[in-house]
């Protein structure tokens, strides 16, 4: 039998709730070691990973979604109803889904994430936009990388618009987080990984770059605004340019991520 919620819905004054609300901020979530997840996607992605502490949903949300909360109240987490203004104060969106995950945050250690035999690495350095970045984590994911990494002075993954942009993909691989971008180059090394920087004036074409790519690798990807700090793009083992063939200006940092990924998952699956 599914656990009795409360007759009357918590408010946006109910102290778990304020509790709560106060994880959109990143000083918060990292005192209390939680975020939040929103969304059907999120939350089942969340509840799979077992990483889900508690879950506010309103009337009309638990109807939508009544296998998604049967799932929660199987696995004994705590299902409290909330009132829509409660949901409005908890969501970060224009319009609230009425489902809101508290879960335990998900980074892991660099050595964790670079642990093993990796195979192909994202590394963002100095990631600023938070949708950016979490659409790299889900290329990586969709590319079928082993981790991805926020180097030097990148967005926190657990804002909720990056958690949002990866589309549940932030719970599927490891994320790992370091200030020290030489260090990571370093350790992605000590990991057998090659590391390639992308620059806009690289040595090599990225469609030149089958062979190469043939080897694990960890990408370098730069900020969105300047790209990679030359000085630091020199320190790699190759610097790769994607051909632009238009009149473009540049490439956004997801773009740039999805097509450098997947030209690495290519060549590493290719018979």
């Amino acid at each position: 039998m599914a656990p009795q919620r409360p007759v009357d819905p918590f408010t946006e004054r109910t102290p778990r709730v304020v509790a709560a609300i106060k994880l959109h901020r990143g000083t918060a979530r990292r005192n209390a070691s939680r975020f939040l997840a929103e969304g059907g996607q999120a939350v089942s992605e969340a509840l799979s990973a077992g990483v889900v502490r508690e879950l506010f949903c309103t009337a009309d949300a638990v109807a939508r979604n009544t296998d998604l909360v049967a799932t929660a109240d199987h696995r004994g987490v705590p299902v409290s109803l909330v009132t829509e203004r409660a949901a409005a104060a908890l969501s970060e969106t224009v319009t609230p889904q009425g489902l809101v995950a508290v879960c335990d945050l998900v980074d892991v250690s660099l050595e964790q994430a670079l642990h093993g035999a990796p195979q192909l690495v994202a590394v963002l350095v100095d990631a600023g936009d938070p949708g950016n970045a979490g659409t790299v984590i889900r290329v990586a994911d969709a590319a079928g990388a082993d981790a991805v990494v926020f180097a030097g002075d990148s967005v926190d993954v657990h804002n909720g618009k990056c958690v949002r942009a990866s589309t549940g993909s932030v719970f599927h691989l490891p994320v790992a987080r370091s200030h020290h971008v030489l260090g990571v180059m370093d350790q992605a090394r000590a990991a057998g990984l090659q590391v390639l920087a992308t620059a806009a004036d690289g040595e090599l074409d990225l469609y030149d770059t089958d062979e190469l790519l043939t080897t694990p690798t960890a990408w370098l990807f730069g900020n969105e605004a300047h790209g990679l700090p030359s000085e630091l793009a020199a320190m790699a083992d190759h610097r790769v340019r994607i051909p632009i063939h238009g009149r473009a200006e540049s490439l956004n940092l997801a773009t740039a991520a999805a097509l450098c990924l997947y030209a690495s998952a290519r060549a590493q699956r290719a018979p």
